[in-house]
């Protein structure tokens, strides 16, 4: 297991945060961080004792803000903000992401401006270690005082509430607590608000998409070379000297690994003099649509990356004597890069399928259909009848959420970020975007078999290799569902492009040399 991570301390990136979420990484608060937070929760106590007014510490909450609430009561007010918030609805979020709030939020908490007791924060960091992972219904947030209704359930558990998951099984919290010898925590004054205020609900949304993302574009650069190859087309739109003259970091990167990826390809080689003067855009234009997705990708991750290690708590705890109420936990830093990517991520699967489209046209010397005997077989057209699906319901997830807004809370909350939508709708759209790319690479796969015995580069051929350990070149039609399920199965899991980059690597070619910020 690597160093261990210290919340509140050490920065917090997107791959640290899913090494966390997967065990390979250990969350622990030091000295240091104990520190802090004991100082803060101590600063909150001074408050209630000194009988000051704070927002959320003994007062009411949203357009109940002027409702003072008596001393003897603040801690019945912070157990009942996780009752009364807890109105989540839809299907519970994927456990891995309910992991990623919890530490996000610790990582949040940790910096020690929130009031928390050390004690809510160590039992945090137990359901994190012990993969006690509450359970989170999908929707309720408006992304505007944080992520209310999602963290109010995270929560429930801490006070003996709502249900977890455990080893694959569903369960009412207070039975797993009790399994554990673990007593529900009273939490203390401002605790409860400090748990539901905040923006980690969209966060962990982000953390994961931009994972995700991240393998969606690596192997969409592979798979369109192989198609490139199949209906040979040339690699001279991704000359160097082209993309300096335009020089998004996006394009080059693509461009530069495109040049890589066809290198020394006998396939390329044969058709040099064939007199065809451009291809069609979904080739030659790959540097600049993938290039395009790739910076907004980036503009994504870097934004991911200071939410990591941001306080989105509302009020901030400086002193007993000095705290601000403002507006950190308004999700909109969030909403709109995660609405940018979802269209990006969307282009990603618009030009895969204008691929599969042109790999079926008979061109080229390719047969139409990508097989010999049609008629009788239908070939590979029916699975662009389910790229053709998928992107148009992409393009319907592409309205941006962080362009409406709705008032809430009798109009004291009267713009939200609808930046829980965003996110939830970027992994839709990748969702999505991953049966595209698995379509595109099984027809490029099969066409690319059309132009032997000429090999394409060593890269490309290894990749085709990989693929026919799954899937065996059609000679007729099968159930081709079989087929895409598999193909998909090894871009989700990364196994199909880490192949692929182990090979390279070996071969001394690194594909993304140069630009170490597209990596994670």
């Amino acid at each position: 297991m690597a160093t261990a991570f210290e919340y509140g301390i050490d920065t917090l990136t997107t791959g640290k945060a899913l090494a966390l979420a997967q065990g390979t990484m250990k969350g622990i608060l030091s000295t240091a961080a104990r520190k802090r937070i004991t100082a803060s929760q101590q600063q909150v106590q001074q408050i209630v004792d000194e009988n000051k007014t704070v927002y959320g510490v003994n007062t009411g909450f949203g357009i109940l803000a002027n409702a003072k609430i008596s001393e003897e009561d603040t801690r019945t007010l912070q157990h009942k903000i996780l009752q009364s918030h807890s109105v989540g609805v839809g299907d519970p979020i994927p456990a891995e992401i309910a992991k990623l709030m919890l530490i996000t939020k610790m990582q949040a908490l940790a910096k020690g401006y929130s009031g928390v007791q050390l004690q809510t924060l160590e039992r945090i960091n137990w359901h994190i270690e012990q993969d006690v992972i509450p359970i989170v219904p999908e929707k309720g947030s408006v992304g505007a005082s944080g992520d209310l209704a999602p963290l109010a359930h995270l929560f429930l558990p801490l006070i003996g509430l709502g249900e977890v998951l455990y080893k694959g099984v569903r369960y009412k919290a207070a039975d797993v607590l009790q399994q554990f010898g673990v007593a529900p925590i009273q939490l203390g004054p401002k605790e409860g608000l400090a748990l539901i205020n905040g923006t980690q609900f969209i966060l962990s949304f982000a953390i994961k998409a931009v994972e995700r993302m991240h393998h969606c574009l690596e192997v969409a650069d592979i798979i369109g070379a192989m198609s490139l190859e199949a209906l040979t087309g040339t690699q001279a739109p991704f000359d160097e000297r082209l993309h300096q003259l335009r020089p998004y970091a996006g394009t080059q990167l693509v461009a530069q690994r495109l040049r890589l990826l066809l290198h020394d390809s006998a396939i390329m080689q044969s058709h040099v003099d064939c007199g065809r003067v451009q291809d069609p855009y979904s080739l030659r234009c790959m540097p600049q649509v993938h290039g395009a997705s790739r910076n907004a990708w980036l503009h994504l991750k870097e934004l991911t990356e200071i939410e990591l290690n941001s306080v989105t708590d509302n009020p901030i705890i400086l002193a007993a004597d000095d705290t601000i109420s403002g507006g950190n936990f308004h999700g909109q830093p969030l909403a709109l890069p995660l609405d940018y990517a979802c269209f990006a991520a969307a282009e990603i699967g618009n030009i895969a399928d204008r691929r599969c489209y042109l790999l079926l046209e008979g061109k080229w010397g390719l047969p139409m259909l990508l097989m010999k005997n049609v008629g009788l077989n239908s070939g590979f057209m029916i699975p662009q009848y389910t790229t053709a699906a998928l992107v148009t319901e992409n393009k319907t997830l592409c309205f941006p959420a962080s362009a409406d807004s709705i008032p809430t809370s009798l109009g004291q909350e009267d713009h939200v970020s609808m930046g829980s939508i965003s996110g939830r709708k970027l992994n839709k759209v990748l969702d999505n975007l991953e049966y595209i790319l698995a379509i595109e690479l099984l027809s490029a796969c099969q066409a690319i078999e059309f132009r032997h015995p000429l090999k394409s580069s060593a890269i490309l051929e290894f990749a085709h290799d990989q693929v026919r350990r799954q899937v065996s070149f059609a000679e007729e039609d099968r159930i081709f569902a079989d087929d895409i399920n598999k193909i998909k199965a090894i871009i989700t899991d990364y196994s199909f492009v880490e192949a692929v980059n182990t090979y390279t690597h070996l071969a001394g070619v690194e594909l993304n040399k140069g630009y170490e910020a597209f990596g994670i």
